[in-house]
Formats: C-alpha cells, structure tokens, sequence
C-alpha cells in the first residue's frame, strides 16, 4: 500500500506540473500574438522613412556625403551586440544565440583585431562575465515585446561606441524568427552603414493562428511600396546632406527595433515549444505512472485474495 501511495503522489505532483506548462504556454502564445501586432504596427514608419531615403539616394551619391555613419575606416575593433532573454525555459533558444556570438567574437580575434560586447538579456551578461570577456555596456529587463524607446536607448550606446572610434565596425547577433519550432542565429552589420542596405526591398510578417486546436505560424510576403523619387523641383530648406545625417540614427534605431521584436517573437516562439513538448512529457509520464498504479494495485487485490483463500484454507483444515 505504501508503493501505491508514493505512485498516486507522483501522478499527482506530474499533473500539477502539466497544468503550469501549459499555463505557461498559453501565456507565450499570447505573447507572440503581442509581438505580431507590434511589428506590423511599426511597419508604416519604416515604409515612409525607406520611401524619404530612397528619395534623398536618387538626389545625392551616398558615397560622396561625408557623413560619419557611412564613413568606412580601416577595422581594428568590433562591438558585438549579443541579443538574448532574461529567462529560460525556451530550450535552446540562448545558448544558439550565445554560442554564434562566441564563434564570431574567435574569428575576429583570429583576424588580429579586439571586440567588445554590448549585451542585452540577463542570460548574455551572466555568461560572459563569469568568463572576463570586454563587456562595455548591459541592458535588462526589457519590455517581453521591445519598444522604440528601449531600441533607442540601445542605438545611443552603439552610435558613442562608433562615433567616438572606439570600434569601428558594429555587429548584430541575434534570433531571426522562422517558425514556431524554428529560429536562426544570425549575424547583420549595423554600423557602418551602406548605400545598399538603405533600400527597401519585399519583406515578411508573421500571423499567429490556430487549426485543429494548435497553434500554427503563417508567414506572408509584404512587397514593399513602389518607391519614388523626389521631384526635380523640390526645394530642400536644409542641405540633403544634412537631412540625410538627421535620417540615418532613425533608420539605425528601426533595424535594432525589428531585430529586438525579433528575437521576443523567436523567445516566446522557443518557450512555447518548450512547454508544449514539456506538457507532452508529462502527459506520457502520467499514462505510464497509471499503468504502473494500476498493475501495483491489480497485484495487491490478488496477493489479498490469496491471503483470504489461504486463511480459510486453514481453517477448514
């Protein structure tokens, strides 16, 4: 009886904790729905910004404007901005993102030159501290879904760090969101910036939905705007150099904000999974423990019938 007790206790504890996976992921599918919504929410802004640089692109040669955020200088440092969460239970979610910000930080080394890292998410900074590398500034407790605000705040750091030579290239090192079952560390250029990477080209949003009562991502091609030049005859109060130089910080803070939205969506994608398959576990954990219960119990009703046949046995002997 007191297997069966310990048996019945642990199918009770593993229900317990089935209820709080699937809490939780109920929880991050909310959130990713949040996320979702915020990235199609600032897209206007980045069309209407593409749109004015395109314009300013066809009007002056980028390669001539002497502006410092297009200067390009021989590369003797890198700052690396590692992106990650303050939380686990996300699966492998920040230890991917980790472990291609420490193969780039060993090839730039390997290449004779000093990095820093700049790292956003309590799981980044504790890593790389416990292991002296060059952290020049740290950033936590985020909003679960980045704001322009916190976007902003990051992109001041980096523009001192560049601006101020002491690095002169910038890297990004974060989550792009695939799916809900995948994401994909990888590694953009922020700083400095190239002519190229100032057009707008077809872009993608994802929609969280449900079928069959699961969750399911849907991805849907965004072309982008049919840009247009200016008008030859537009009058520009100010220099477009200097139009130009006020431009480039907000475009610089929208490609961290989408990379920040990002890596939120591909967390709480990861942590989902996590929960799910965690959620899964425990329901084959539980089928298990019954069938065990079950069989204990079988076997202890039978060893009872014995006992009460032996015992009249006796008696009538």
């Amino acid at each position: 009886m007191a297997n069966l007790k310990l048996i019945r206790d642990r199918i009770q504890s593993v229900k317990n904790t089935k209820k709080i996976t699937e809490a939780m992921r109920l929880v991050a599918a909310a959130k990713v729905r949040r996320a979702q919504e915020q990235v199609i929410a600032t897209r206007p802004f980045a069309d209407r910004l593409a749109q004015v640089l395109y314009g300013l692109q066809n009007r002056l040669q980028f390669e001539e404007a002497n502006l410092p955020l297009l200067r390009q200088r021989e590369v003797k440092a890198v700052g690396l901005l590692v992106v990650t969460g303050d939380r686990g239970l996300c699966g492998a979610y920040n230890s991917n993102v980790i472990r291609r910000a420490e193969n780039r930080a060993k090839e730039i080394k390997a290449e004779g030159k000093d990095y820093k890292y700049v790292l956003v998410g309590r799981k980044a900074i504790q890593y790389f501290q416990r292991r002296n590398q060059p952290i020049d500034a740290t950033y936590t407790g985020l909003e679960q879904i980045p704001t322009s605000a916190e976007a902003s705040k990051i992109a001041d750091e980096l523009l001192s760090l560049f601006l101020s030579d002491t690095v002169d290239r910038i890297e990004l090192v974060y989550t792009k969101f695939v799916s809900l079952i995948s994401s994909r560390p990888v590694v953009q250029t922020l700083l400095p910036l190239t002519s190229q990477g100032l057009e707008a080209t077809d872009d993608e949003i994802f929609r969280l939905t449900t079928r069959g009562g699961e969750f399911e991502v849907t991805r849907e091609k965004v072309a982008s705007q049919q840009m247009r030049a200016l008008p030859n005859d537009m009058i520009f109060e100010q220099n477009p150099v200097q139009i130009l130089d006020a431009l480039l910080p907000l475009y610089l803070n929208n490609q961290l904000l989408r990379a920040l939205q990002e890596s939120a969506a591909s967390e709480l994608a990861a942590r989902m999974t996590a929960m799910n398959n965690a959620s899964d576990n425990a329901k084959e954990l539980i089928s298990g423990l019954t069938l065990s219960y079950n069989k204990a119990r079988q076997a202890a009703i039978t060893q009872e019938l014995l006992e009460v046949v032996g015992g009249a046995e006796a008696l009538q002997g």
